[in-house]
């Protein structure tokens, strides 16, 4: 299963056909699923839960893909035998959001997963260093987590610099936040590796051929660094 490339956000998506929504853009050659989970109180809106993943998870995973969990929520480790469970492939916690980093990483990859760890854009990435060992994926926020239509923030870039020089090579860098074709070739340059786009995905007239320009910018900026 790839870990890489364009990460589509279903946050984003029309919930009244996301089954649909889903196999279109894995169609275009996304194979990494991103999920948004809120919970009304690490950020004030409440979006999904376990039920979400299950509902995409067979179709995802029929397609060769794998379900990216983003939990941004208070206390996470309470949650992810659930999301576990719903077939979620990845959970992600934040940093900023449990006082068990460690506990709740090794947790996660108890359960079967990928184990992820968010930092908000404030949170230096030398924090990462201590649980290097059960970490999997990192993910760099390039807005502040939970609100919506905000600018990629400028100095997202050095800072994902920063966090490839702690995790080393071999980790997945994942940017959530402002991503389209132009930043995500920014962030690619200072060493992501995979890319969640929301609502320049799906607030597309065709998502499929977004999620196609996204990763032709990708490409580009990194064949182009080379």
């Amino acid at each position: 299963m790839s870990w890489s490339g364009v990460a589509p956000s279903i946050l984003a998506a029309d919930f009244s056909r996301l089954g649909a929504q889903v196999e279109e853009v894995l169609a275009a050659g996304a194979r990494v699923i991103h999920v948004d989970v809120m919970d009304g109180h690490f950020v004030p809106p409440i979006t999904m839960g376990p039920l979400a993943v299950g509902a995409i998870a067979d179709t995802v995973h029929a397609a060769g893909g794998v379900v990216d969990v983003h939990l941004m929520i208070e206390r996470p480790e309470r949650q992810i035998g659930a999301f576990a469970e719903a077939g979620a492939d990845g959970i992600t916690l934040h940093l900023e959001a449990t006082p068990h980093v460690n506990y709740s990483l090794a947790a996660v990859r108890e359960a079967g997963c990928r184990s992820g760890l968010a930092l908000n854009p404030h949170s230096p990435p030398e924090l990462v260093a201590g649980v290097v060992d059960v970490l999997d994926l990192a993910l760099c926020m390039t807005v502040n987590p939970g609100w919506g239509g905000q600018a990629f923030l400028p100095e997202s870039p050095a800072k994902l610099e920063r966090l490839r020089a702690v995790l080393g090579r071999d980790t997945v860098l994942e940017v959530d936040g402002g991503i389209g074709p132009g930043t995500a070739a920014t962030c690619a340059k200072a060493g992501a590796s995979l890319f969640v786009a929301g609502s320049a995905v799906f607030g597309a007239d065709d998502p499929g051929e977004a999620v196609r320009e996204i990763a032709a910018a990708i490409d580009g900026r990194k064949a182009g660094s080379h």
